[in-house]
């Protein structure tokens, strides 16, 4: 057994099974490895593609997702994928595969410092050596699952991994809790809990990892709290529940800021400003911050108090304590939430993209899971798309990479096959990754895509029109055409014209053997309305 082999080994030991890459010479040693050891490596079209896949992947498993790349541009396409797990806290191990080490540091085709490169967007950069292979790893895992969680990266020189293993395959040790918050603490944040007469709680993606996400609905339904959540959190409370008011800081916020603004309290349930900071929209509100971490706010918000520790005993905690009155109803929440979704669905004669985001959650079973690209479509479906359950709704907040949604679909299908997929995407998203189509056509993915195509890079011509810039730069098709092409990269292309169309398209694509390329020509007029108010 080689180092290649003993790695493998213990990826595998750490529930590890698949990883994402593209190869060079000097990557050819680990994928061998890969092959013999029952590590899956999944071929992208980009590295950084490699890296959201990854990025999702390790939300959805109990274990860091993996990616792979080669030395010089494979490492620095790999960084945008690793920066996307380093913000949105998704445990990953970054390989890239260098030279051999008597070369490292000298002025060679395609050499750069990588852990230079990657020192500031993981949680720790390390180099493989002989003889503490297993034990450098197998810490790196660690570090990834420990709380805040997120990538690691592994620079591994040709020589050593071919190298004979001098070590066994190591015990993969979980990392420890983090500790729980003192009991006067939690009797503290409980008072100011009961003292509010308005609170609203907000539910952010700190609250995502919690080993059980049932304790938020107890907790809100226990003290009769009114939530929203942030994108990334969507879904952790079914958002049909009656104390639900939907997505903050998206389209139609200024609605959603007014009533977080009439609240006498905020309670943030794993709140992580990395999404979105609270002086955006909590004014002078005092803010109950409950989470694994101190929050980071600026000295302009008013923080009552922070209970700090385990997210889940913090939880099951709230929920043991006596219930508090407040003086929300249930009239009152359901008209807030009626006014809000009327507001995202404007009237319209035309095709428009609400229309087409709601074709979609129709065609699209409850259980099924929705990810999508980083655009004007993301503010319409975060405020306008009901999520019934958790990790169903995969979006990139803290670091908002346009090209995460396509890859990120790919990675949900395999982890997760029994599940039915379905993709969402602007037209400028799919220019950047559409190489992933002939990826999910060779792993024979039933992946439906459907790219709303409205000719502009549509965010950055509403932004353009509120700051009276000329529009200019931002449009992405002069000409106009009836139908998409008949295929890409082999894979079926039907164009939709109708919110009914793209329905039965997305259901047809469904229980299809491949994937399917949905282009949906739409209106986009109203996101100068919904989207940037």
């Amino acid at each position: 057994m080689n180092n290649a082999d003993l790695i493998v080994a213990t990826l595998k030991a750490a529930g590890i099974d698949r990883g994402f890459g593209i190869p060079s010479g000097n990557v050819l040693p680990l994928m061998e490895a890969m092959r013999k050891g029952g590590v899956d490596f999944v071929l992208t079209a980009h590295e950084g593609s490699a890296g959201f896949a990854a990025d999702v992947t390790g939300r959805i498993a109990g274990a860091p997702g993996l990616c792979i790349a080669t030395l010089g541009p494979g490492a620095t396409n790999l960084a945008t994928g690793v920066g996307n797990a380093w913000l949105d806290r998704s445990p990953m191990i970054a390989i890239t595969c260098n030279l051999v080490t008597e070369q490292l540091g000298r002025r060679i085709q395609m050499w750069i410092d990588h852990h230079a490169l990657f020192k500031p967007i993981t949680k720790g950069t390390f180099r493989l050596e002989k003889g503490k292979v297993a034990e450098t790893l197998a810490a790196a895992i660690r570090l990834a699952m420990t709380e805040p969680r997120g990538p690691v990266h592994l620079d591994l020189p040709e020589d050593v991994a071919l190298a004979p293993a001098t070590e066994g395959v190591p015990q993969i040790v979980p990392p420890s809790k983090a500790p729980a918050a003192p009991d006067h603490n939690v009797v503290k944040a409980c008072e100011i809990l009961h003292r509010a007469k308005r609170p609203i709680a907000v539910i952010g993606s700190s609250a995502m990892r919690m080993e059980n996400p049932g304790l938020l609905r107890q907790v809100v339904e226990r003290h009769n709290l009114p939530f929203a959540t942030t994108t990334m959190a969507k879904g952790m409370i079914d958002e049909d529940h009656p104390l639900s008011l939907g997505c903050i800081e998206r389209s139609c916020r200024q609605i959603q800021r007014k009533l977080l603004r009439s609240a006498d309290l905020i309670v943030g349930l794993g709140y992580d400003t990395v999404e979105v900071e609270y002086e955006a929209w909590i004014a002078d509100v005092p803010l109950l911050q409950i989470d694994i971490e101190k929050v980071d706010v600026a000295s302009s918000v008013n923080v009552a108090f922070e209970l700090t520790g385990n997210l889940d005993d913090s939880m099951a905690r709230l929920c043991a304590m006596p219930a508090g009155a407040n003086s929300w109803t249930p009239q009152a929440l359901a008209e807030h939430r009626k006014g809000f979704h009327a507001a995202l669905r404007p009237a319209s004669d035309t095709f428009t993209a609400h229309s087409a985001i709601d074709a979609v959650r129709r065609a699209l079973p409850k259980d099924g899971v929705l990810t999508f690209d980083v655009g004007a479509h993301t503010h319409q479906i975060g405020g306008q798309w009901t999520a019934h359950s958790p990790k169903t709704f995969h979006i990139t907040n803290g670091w908002s990479s346009m090209g995460f949604g396509l890859p990120s679909a790919i990675a949900s299908k395999l982890a997760e096959p029994e599940k039915p997929v379905v993709c969402v995407l602007g037209d400028g998203c799919f220019q950047m990754t559409c190489g992933e189509v002939a990826v999910a056509k060779r792993m024979g993915i039933a992946l439906p895509i459907v790219v709303l195509d409205d000719k502009w890079l549509g965010l950055i011509k509403v932004k353009q029109i509120r700051r009276q810039f000329p529009l200019y730069g931002t449009e992405l098709q002069e000409e106009d055409y009836t139908e998409p092409p008949a295929h890409y990269f082999g894979v079926p292309a039907v164009g939709v014209r109708s919110a009914e169309a793209l329905e039965n398209a997305v259901k047809k694509a469904l229980s299809a053997k491949g994937p399917t390329v949905i282009e949906a020509v739409v209106d986009s007029e109203h996101y100068v309305d919904t989207v940037y108010d």
